[in-house]
C-alpha cells in the first residue's frame, strides 16, 4: 500500500518558496540599485588620493616624470661578505628625499639545509679534484666552505634562521640632470661598503610602486641572507655619542645615554652655540667651562653682559673689565713673541693688517687711498718705535694709538683720517685704546667685560680684545678655550668677521677651541664668514630657536622636519647636539653645586646674594663676640 502526500501541505511549502525567492530578488535588485547610487555619488567626490596623484605619469625606460618630478629605484645585487651594523645610515640620513622599501621573506630551514648540503658536496667535490690534480689552493672556495659549514651549524641549532632579504632605494630630483647626479652619488656610497647597485631598466614603474607605503614588491629582486646580516639592516638605531675621555654635555634623550666628549680629540675643538634668549645657552656653555677647569683647560671668555661674574669669583678667576673709565687697558698695536718658524717680519706685516682692520671698523668707511696711506703709516709706526724685521720682540715696547696720530699728521692726505683719529686719542673715546696693554691673563680663568661699554665701541673693543688674546695664544701654546659670547656683533663688520673666520680656521694649530655664541641667528648666517665658521666648528649646540630664524638653521644644518619641530616646542636646557657626523637631542644637565655657580637667573642670584650677605653678617658677629 503506498504513501500519498497531503496535497495541501505541498502547495503551501511550494508558495513559501516562491515568496522567498522573490523576497531575495528584490534585496538582491534593492542592493544593486544601492551600489549603483553608491558609485554615482563617488564619481562626483574628490577622495584623498585624487588629492595626493601627480597631475600626469610618463614611464620611461629608467625612470619616472610625476608631473614636475623625476624618480628612479635602485636595488642591491650584492654584499660583500661582512656587513657592519648600520651599513645603511649614510642613506638613510641624506638630505635628500629618498623613499627606502625593505622586505623580508622567511625561508624554512629545511628547504635551505638541503641546498646548503648540495652546496657543500659541489664545493668539497671541486677542492677534492683540485688537490688530486695538484693544483694551487683556491682560498676563495674554502673561504665559502667554511662559512657554509658554519651556517649549517647555526640553522641546525636554531642559533640563525634564513630569509630572502630586499633593498629598494628611489630617489626623487627636479631635472633628469639632478637625477643622474644623485644616482651617482648613492651608486657611489654604496659602492665604498662594497655593496653593488643597479638602477631599473624597463621596470621603472615596479620599482616605484615597490617603495609606496603599502607593502607591494613588484622587483622581486631578493639576496639571500641569514638572521646576523639582516640585523645589520635594521634602520632606527639610536644615536650615541659617548667616548672614553672628555666631560659630560648632557643626556641623550633618545635613549637617556651620556653624552661625554672630548672636542680637542676631533678634527677641530671649535663650537657653535645658536639658540634664542633665555634657551639656556650661557647656562651650557658655562657647565662646559667650570667642566673645562676641571680638566685643566686655561678658558678664556669675552663676556658682553657680565654673565660670568659669579662663575669668575667662585672658582678665582680674573675678571678685567673693559671700558672707557676704567684701569684696565689693552693696547691694540701689542705683539707677539716669535714662536716656530714664525719670522719677526711677518709677524710686523700680519700686526699691520689686523690694526688696519680695527681702524676700518673705528673710521666706518676707508677709501682705497686712504687704506694705501694707513698702511703706510702703520709701517713707520712700528718703525718709530724701532720694531723691524731684525728686532727681538721680547724686548719691544709697541707703540700706542697716539704715535700713529704722531706720524699721520707728518704725511700728505692723511688730514681726514687724522681728524677721525682724533676722537680716539684727544676726544670723547681716548680712554680705550691709547694706552700700553696694563692686564695680566696668567690664570686658568680669564673673562673680558664690555658690558660697561657704548655699543659703539663694543665691536671694537671685542676686535682688540681678540686680537691681544690671539698674540698671546701665538706666544705660547697650551689646551685653551676662547669663549666670544654675542659673536653677531662682529659679524656686522667684514674685517672683523673676516678677523673671527681666520682666528677659528687657524687656532688648531696652537692648541685652542673657539666656541661662538649668538642669539641672532639670521644676522650670524647671513654673513659669508658665519657660514663659513660654522662649516669650521666640528661641535654645535642647537637650542630653542624662533620661528623667523628655523628655516634658515634648517638649511644650514640639514635638519628634518621632525628636528625642525623639536627645536621649536625644546624647553630650556634642550636641543640638539652636534659633533661630527654624528648628532643627537640633548638635555643639559648640572649637580646643585655647578647650577648654584653657573646660574643666570635673577630669581635665584638673589637669593645667592642674600645667603652670602647673612653668612658674611653671622661671621662678623661671631668675630665681635670673641
Amino acid at each position: 500500500m503506498g504513501f500519498k502526500p497531503n496535497a495541501q501541505y505541498s502547495g503551501g511549502a511550494q508558495n513559501k518558496k516562491q515568496q522567498e525567492k522573490r523576497k531575495r530578488q528584490k534585496d538582491v535588485k534593492e542592493e544593486l540599485v544601492s551600489l549603483e547610487e553608491e558609485r554615482v555619488y563617488r564619481e562626483g567626490t574628490v577622495a584623498i588620493r585624487d588629492l595626493i596623484a601627480p597631475s600626469a605619469m610618463d614611464i620611461q625606460s629608467t625612470h619616472i616624470q610625476l608631473g614636475d618630478v623625476f624618480l628612479r629605484t635602485l636595488f642591491v645585487v650584492n654584499y660583500p661578505r661582512y656587513i657592519s651594523v648600520g651599513w645603511n645610515s649614510p642613506i638613510l640620513n641624506l638630505s635628500t628625499t629618498v623613499d627606502i622599501s625593505m622586505f623580508f621573506y622567511p625561508v624554512k630551514s629545511e628547504i635551505i639545509l638541503k641546498q646548503l648540503k648540495k652546496k657543500v658536496g659541489a664545493l668539497q667535490a671541486q677542492l677534492s679534484s683540485d688537490a688530486e690534480k695538484g693544483a694551487p689552493r683556491d682560498p676563495i672556495r674554502e673561504t665559502a666552505l667554511r662559512d657554509i659549514e658554519q651556517l649549517r651549524d647555526d640553522l641546525t641549532q636554531g642559533i640563525e634562521h634564513f630569509f630572502q632579504f630586499a633593498f629598494y632605494v628611489t630617489l626623487y630630483a627636479k631635472d633628469k640632470k639632478e637625477l643622474d647626479k644623485a644616482t651617482e652619488d648613492i651608486e657611489s656610497i654604496f659602492g665604498s661598503k662594497l655593496i653593488y647597485t643597479k638602477h631599473v631598466l624597463y621596470q621603472a614603474q615596479q620599482g616605484f610602486t615597490s617603495t609606496l607605503p603599502m607593502g607591494i614588491d613588484d622587483l622581486m629582486i631578493a639576496f639571500n641572507m641569514n638572521s646576523s646580516p639582516i640585523a645589520s639592516s635594521f634602520p632606527f638605531i639610536s644615536s650615541e655619542l659617548s667616548s672614553d675621555d672628555g666631560i659630560l654635555y648632557g643626556i641623550n634623550r633618545h635613549n637617556n645615554s651620556l653624552i661625554l666628549f672630548d672636542r680637542f680629540s676631533l678634527q677641530n675643538a671649535n663650537m657653535v652655540v645658536f639658540a634664542t634668549s633665555g634657551a639656556g645657552k650661557s647656562y651650557a656653555v658655562k657647565l662646559e667651562v667650570l667642566r673645562s677647569l676641571m680638566m685643566g683647560t686655561d678658558v678664556i671668555i669675552i663676556d658682553p653682559e657680565r654673565e660670568y661674574d659669579h662663575l669668575a669669583e667662585a672658582v678665582g678667576g680674573t675678571y678685567v673689565n673693559i671700558s672707557l673709565s676704567s684701569e684696565s687697558k689693552v693696547n691694540p698695536f701689542d705683539l707677539p713673541r716669535p714662536v716656530g718658524q714664525v719670522s719677526t717680519e711677518d709677524i710686523i706685516r700680519s700686526a699691520v693688517i689686523t690694526s688696519k682692520g680695527l681702524l676700518r671698523i673705528m673710521f666706518g668707511s676707508v677709501t682705497a687711498r686712504e687704506d694705501s696711506v694707513l698702511d703706510r703709516a702703520l709701517i713707520e709706526t712700528y718703525a718709530k718705535k724701532d720694531i723691524t724685521a731684525s728686532t727681538d720682540l721680547r724686548t719691544a715696547d709697541p707703540p700706542i694709538m697716539q704715535d700713529l696720530l704722531d706720524v699721520l699728521e707728518g704725511m700728505e692726505g692723511a688730514e681726514d683720517l687724522t681728524i677721525k683719529l682724533r676722537k680716539y686719542t684727544d676726544g670723547t673715546f681716548s680712554g680705550l685704546f691709547n694706552s700700553p696693554t696694563n692686564v695680566n691673563i696668567n690664570n686658568q680663568l680669564v673673562i673680558f667685560s664690555v658690558r660697561d661699554l657704548e655699543d659703539e665701541l663694543r665691536p671694537m673693543a671685542v676686535y682688540s680684545l681678540i686680537n691681544y688674546i690671539w698674540n698671546v695664544v701665538r706666544s705660547e701654546r697650551k689646551k685653551r678655550l676662547l669663549v666670544i659670547d654675542e659673536a653677531w656683533w662682529l659679524m656686522q663688520h667684514d674685517d672683523s668677521a673676516k678677523f673671527i673666520y681666520a682666528l677659528v680656521k687657524r687656532c688648531r694649530k696652537y692648541y685652542m677651541g673657539v666656541t661662538t655664541i649668538t642669539q641672532d641667528v639670521n644676522d650670524f648666517l647671513r654673513s659669508p664668514y658665519g657660514q663659513a665658521i660654522v662649516t669650521n666648528s666640528s661641535l654645535q649646540l642647537l637650542m630653542k630657536q624662533s620661528p623667523s630664524s628655523i628655516d634658515m638653521i634648517q638649511k644650514t644644518f640639514m635638519l628634518t622636519e621632525g628636528e625642525k619641530y623639536l627645536l621649536l616646542e625644546s624647553a630650556v636646557g634642550q636641543g640638539i647636539f652636534f659633533a661630527g657626523t654624528k648628532h643627537a637631542a640633548i638635555q643639559v644637565v648640572a649637580s646643585h653645586t655647578e647650577d648654584q655657580l653657573i646660574t643666570s637667573d635673577p630669581k635665584q642670584l638673589l637669593e645667592i646674594e642674600k645667603s652670602k650677605k647673612e653668612f658674611e653678617e653671622k661671621m662678623m658677629q661671631e668675630q665681635q663676640k670673641q
